[in-house]
């Protein structure tokens, strides 16, 4: 007779075997480090002096006193926990970029339009279908 545990909620929530979760695969941080998808519960992004020499991103696992420093960045790590939807994609990425930009200039009482202008052509040129030509 199989013998079946509850488990929590969600997948996996049934196991056949209490001691083994179902989704508990296993992320790469780089540099021999390794974490479990379902313990990871923040990733931040390591700036300024601090980046660089395998120092990417901090990550927070449940059980660990202090964040672990991981060479791989956050999306890779997202993209690993299989978080594809989470990832922000270029085109946001630089959205923001340009509306910060703007907001200090028009602070600062200057507005490059020419630039302005460019920059939103081909933002929108890169998010949006070209429009059919003439038959």
């Amino acid at each position: 007779m199989t013998v079946k545990y509850w488990y929590g909620t969600g997948v996996g929530a049934w196991c056949q075997d209490g001691d083994v979760a179902s989704d508990s695969r296993m992320v790469a941080l780089g540099f021999g480090k390794f974490a479990r998808a379902d313990r990871i519960f923040a990733l931040e992004r390591v700036t300024g002096d601090e980046r660089g020499d395998g120092r990417r991103t901090r990550v927070w696992i449940d059980g660990v006193a202090g964040p672990l420093i991981a060479a791989r960045t956050e999306i890779t790590i997202l993209r690993d926990m299989g978080q594809e939807s989470a990832i922000v994609g270029p085109e946001l990425e630089e959205a923001l970029d340009l509306a910060a930009r703007l907001a200090a200039a028009a602070d600062a009482g200057r507005v490059d339009l020419g630039d302005l202008g460019r920059r939103a052509r081909r933002l929108l040129a890169a998010t949006t279908a070209p429009e059919p030509g003439p038959r």
